[in-house]
């Protein structure tokens, strides 16, 4: 199948289907057996899509399991509350007590909490890495190296990773190689066929689509996929099956929304990069992203979120061009249908290894399916009120 019919087609098994165009949304705690042959041959397959208790999943689960990890193509998929919950119910599937972690430096900033509180208060340490590092991550890894993770697109800033390079290396050190890859949703990039093990989403993002469900999915390979199933099982993961079913429903519209947000945003990116007062853009398709030769070679496609850098500007200058918005609504995450702004305030802070130049502002977009007239009228207002801010 086509990508366009396999995004409508899959998950749509008549054994979830019962023969209707939707899974239904089957809500279940317990599930009641006829004899103790059928709780056995229940048992025996609860890891597999057999219905055995409602933590395990109902028809749902299964079917959205199932549709997302043929997308990415992988094995399996374990769904988590949260796209959090996903990064760290993988993290804690394949690392204890001793173990060292190979973290990118760009990560997504609850991702570094997560190592620098948690995990490092479990005796799990932290080497953060330079996302542009390459085959120099060889020189990082140690004797308890367990697994390297990436995140690429990187988060705020937009580096692409070389991931095939990084996940080789990690092979041939036997390292469980991670990527976040909510960036590119399950349709813009095939993780697995990069070297990737463990391909995780904030399926809040993309695949819901619609900013109004929080979820999370790990995708395993072969040789992964048990373990991330059972250890996600024991930390006592799961989702609402009526939550299941939004991410099914919004799935559904993915391409065709993914390539219109993609349109917009390149709209809108091209008319930014006109503008004297920006410095460069952030986004994967322009030759000023860091790694735009791997979004070339890697990627299918991109989205509708970037950034981009001003020359100068100071704090209140950037409080003026966020505040008045009409069309861009200033709020956190974002792979919804509204497009999005978000002033970005000490990067540096963020970062460990990577030098950041916070003297030039920034700013997050996330560009949704408004008309980009309006869009770029929102944007011409903005900066005639930072001009304003700066007396200029």
């Amino acid at each position: 199948m086509k990508r366009a019919t396999k995004i409508v087609s899959l998950g749509r098994d008549k054994k979830w289907t019962k023969g209707v165009i939707n899974p239904p949304v089957v809500r279940a705690s317990t599930v009641v057996f006829e004899s103790l042959e059928h709780l056995a041959k229940a048992a025996e397959g609860r890891g597999k899509g057999e219905l055995f208790y409602g933590r395990r999943g109902t028809d749902t689960h299964f079917a959205l399991q199932a549709a997302i990890a043929e997308l990415e193509g992988g094995v399996g998929t374990a769904l988590y509350p949260s796209g959090a919950a996903a990064i760290s119910g993988a993290l804690l599937s394949f690392l204890k007590s001793g173990d060292h972690l190979l973290m990118v430096d760009s990560v997504y900033e609850p991702t570094r909490d997560l190592c620098d509180k948690l995990l490092a208060g479990l005796g799990i340490t932290t080497t953060y890495y330079d996302p542009m590092i390459g085959a120099g991550i060889a020189e990082l890894i140690q004797p308890n190296t367990k697994v390297l993770y990436l995140e690429s697109p990187g988060s705020i800033t937009m580096e692409v990773q070389d991931v095939p390079t990084l996940c080789q290396i990690a092979h041939q050190h036997g390292l469980v190689a991670m990527l976040d890859n909510t960036w590119s949703s399950p349709i813009n990039c095939r993780p697995f066929e990069l070297g990737v093990d463990i391909s995780i989403q904030a399926a809040t993002k993309y695949i819901v689509g619609h900013s109004d469900v929080m979820m999370g999915t790990a995708t395993a390979n072969e040789q992964h996929w048990e373990q991330l199933r059972e250890n996600s099982y024991l930390l006592g993961q799961c989702v609402s099956a009526d939550d299941a079913y939004l991410a099914l429903r919004g799935l559904r519209t993915l391409g065709v929304r993914m390539a219109q947000q993609e349109k917009n945003a390149l709209t809108i990116a091209h008319w930014l990069e006109t503008r004297p007062e920006v410095d460069h853009i952030r986004h994967p398709a322009f030759p000023s992203c860091p790694g735009h030769e791997f979004f070339k070679r890697d990627y299918l496609g991109s989205n509708g979120l970037f950034s981009f850098v001003l020359k100068t500007g100071d704090r209140q200058a950037m409080k003026a061009f966020v505040e008045g918005m009409e069309h861009f609504k200033m709020g956190f995450s974002w792979g919804g249908y509204e497009s999005l702004i978000v002033a970005e305030f000490g990067i540096d802070k963020i970062r460990t290894v990577t030098q950041w130049d916070s003297s030039k502002p920034m700013f997050r977009l996330h560009i949704g399916l408004e008309d980009t007239e309006d869009l770029i009228a929102d944007l011409q207002a903005a900066f005639t009120r930072y001009h304003a801010a700066l007396g200029a």
